[in-house]
């Protein structure tokens, strides 16, 4: 049976609003935590029902109707640039702004730099385990795992009470760093597809580099002056909702016909409206309507997608027999992460006071997400993409799951015994 769109979508938010009842009456767990685990669950009981009465076939038609899903087109083509979009109306420029250094060095080059201490760790692991993978692949699963995911980082940040500007370095570093890793992620699959037949060099990969960061930071920076304009001289929410809304979706769309970033493009965007745009092109009330079909668009959203992470499990099939690869992948990637957090904040130091616990804050709250997992799916076929699909799923459910719940207890630790004095003083003192 081939499933409408209107199927798919039905049966998406039908166990999305199931899943978030029983999790919200019996685990009462952070609601996307929640969807993951009990979407995993659900995929671990379709995949034992199949081999206690093979007869039924249930996983391969569960699996049939995931596969019809394409995830990647999925999330990169049209749920991301709601989300993000979403996450970067809320944030606070001048916040932002104020910790604009460590978010720009950590969105640059922390993420590639770390995207080649997990290359070259993931190269050594992969070698120990006998898999002889090119160095260049292993600088893919890299590139597609040091961005920390912005949808679950901002959806963790909901549940948890830490300084402010802590918070906007958190989520400003989570919105940017996400652009750069896509467009990074890019240039070293185009090296290690194209490369060994001449066709991309280290000048072209620059070059594309340049054009989709900075063309697509110029592009929602137009589009969100343009809407900026129309809401400025009317005064109607319902239409006002309408334009962010286009807003969203056209930028996103000229970013991909254009080859500029459309994850930037959008976080641009955002940040312009969600800033500039409330303070002077709209009314209490349209603010009040924006903000919520925002906040709205993004609870339903996500549901969605942290479901697809759980029930994706049942996808990956081949990539299974590489478990040992994804559970030493776990300790790497979060290694590589303290280090591209630990440099940036260290040299910034010496001028700037950060936040008591801001390392092992920023660490363990990098989480990994849908992004991850859709890139990785996203790679052509090879004898390569199974170990990459099993280290970036095994490395995505840790960090939803285990770092995700332990976020609370974290900050309790090292950054809440100073909050008061911060918030007193509106600063996040070192």
């Amino acid at each position: 049976m081939t499933l409408s769109l209107f199927d798919i979508i039905a049966v998406l938010l039908g166990l999305s609003a199931v899943f978030g009842y029983v999790n919200h009456k019996l685990l009462r767990l952070p609601h996307t935590i929640g969807l993951v685990v009990i979407a995993l669950v659900a995929s671990g009981s379709i995949v034992v029902f199949d081999w206690v009465f093979p007869g039924f076939g249930v996983s391969g038609t569960v699996r049939a109707t995931l596969q019809s899903i394409d995830f990647h087109a999925t999330l990169m083509n049209g749920m991301l640039s709601v989300l993000l979009f979403a996450g970067a109306v809320h944030v606070d420029f001048g916040e932002l702004a104020a910790r604009k250094w460590a978010i720009a060095l950590m969105a640059s080059a922390g993420v590639m730099g770390s995207t080649f201490i997990v290359g070259t760790g993931m190269w050594f692991i992969m070698g120990w385990f006998g898999l002889e993978v090119p160095f260049i692949w292993a600088l893919v699963f890299g590139a597609l795992i040091s961005p920390t995911d912005p949808v679950a980082v901002l959806g963790i940040l909901k549940t948890i009470r830490i300084p402010r500007l802590l918070e906007a370095k958190i989520a400003g570093e989570s919105l940017f760093n996400d652009g750069v890793g896509v467009v990074v992620f890019t240039i070293i699959v185009a090296l290690a597809v194209g490369g060994a037949h001449g066709e991309v060099g280290v000048s072209d990969a620059v070059l594309l580099f340049v054009g989709e960061a900075f063309g697509g930071a110029l592009l929602g920076l137009a589009t969100g002056y343009l809407a900026y304009f129309a809401m400025r001289v009317i005064d109607e929410h319902n239409l006002e909702v309408l334009i962010t809304l286009a807003l969203v979706f056209c930028t996103y769309a000229i970013a991909l016909h254009t080859h500029l970033s459309g994850p930037i493009a959008v976080v641009i965007a955002g940040l312009f409206i969600g800033n500039h745009g409330a303070k002077f092109a709209m009314s209490e009330n349209t603010r009040e309507h924006v903000f919520q079909f925002w906040e709205l668009s993004d609870e339903i959203l996500n549901s969605v997608l942290f479901l697809l992470i759980g029930l994706e499990v049942l996808v990956i099939g081949a990539a299974f027999g590489y478990v040992g690869i994804g559970l030493a992948a776990i300790p790497l990637v979060l290694a590589a992460r303290w280090i591209s957090v630990a440099i940036p904040i260290g040299l910034l130091a010496v001028r700037e006071k950060f936040t008591r616990g801001a390392i092992a804050t920023l660490t363990w709250g990098g989480l990994r997400g849908g992004i991850s997992v859709a890139l990785a799916l996203s790679l052509p076929e090879s004898e390569y993409k199974p170990p990459i699909l099993a280290a970036t799923y095994a490395v995505v459910v840790f960090s939803i799951i285990v770092q995700g719940l332990t976020m609370k207890p974290l900050v309790a630790r090292f950054v809440a015994p100073h909050m008061s004095e911060e918030d007193e003083n509106g600063t996040d003192a070192h």
